[in-house]
């Protein structure tokens, strides 16, 4: 834990030109969730004075961003950061129309999927009413009914 407030006070770089752009990204991250909750914590403290309602959130706001640039430069966190990226540059990423295609794939197959529950649901439902598991009229016996008015 030491450790972890001794790098907090550092200004220099961890392994300066590796990993950066997925260092960049996980600060943007962390810093729009941090920019998220200080507006949040801004809004909430309507009833006190102005001076500490801007104040405080901007105090929080200043150590969270410089805690957050420091985390990404923490040695076991950037060094995993590094490693990501160059497994990120591995990838084999799809040509547009292969997107296209998996994309219509998944989509097909879970509009199908869901007219298959759908048809479970209103058969189980259907079954349930007629034999009386189920409160009410089925489908069936209404349609049954409203052809012979029975």
């Amino acid at each position: 834990m030491n450790a972890f407030f001794q790098e907090l006070f550092r200004v220099g770089l961890y392994k300066r030109n590796q990993g950066r752009i997925a260092r960049q990204v996980t600060f943007a991250a962390l810093a729009v969730c941090i920019l998220a909750g200080v507006y949040q914590l801004y809004g909430s403290m309507v009833t006190v004075g102005h001076l500490w309602q801007f104040t405080v959130p901007s105090l929080i706001m200043v150590v969270a961003i410089w805690v957050a640039y420091r985390l990404v430069n923490l040695p076991a966190f950037a060094d995993f950061l590094i490693a990501v990226e160059a497994e990120m540059n591995k990838v084999s990423w799809p040509t547009r129309a292969e997107l296209y295609r998996s994309s219509a794939v998944v989509l097909v197959t879970v509009f199908v999927l869901a007219a298959l529950l759908f048809v479970f649901d209103f058969a189980w439902r259907e079954i349930f009413m007629t034999i009386g598991v189920l409160p009410g009229d089925s489908f069936l016996e209404r349609w049954w009914g409203g052809i012979f008015g029975g």
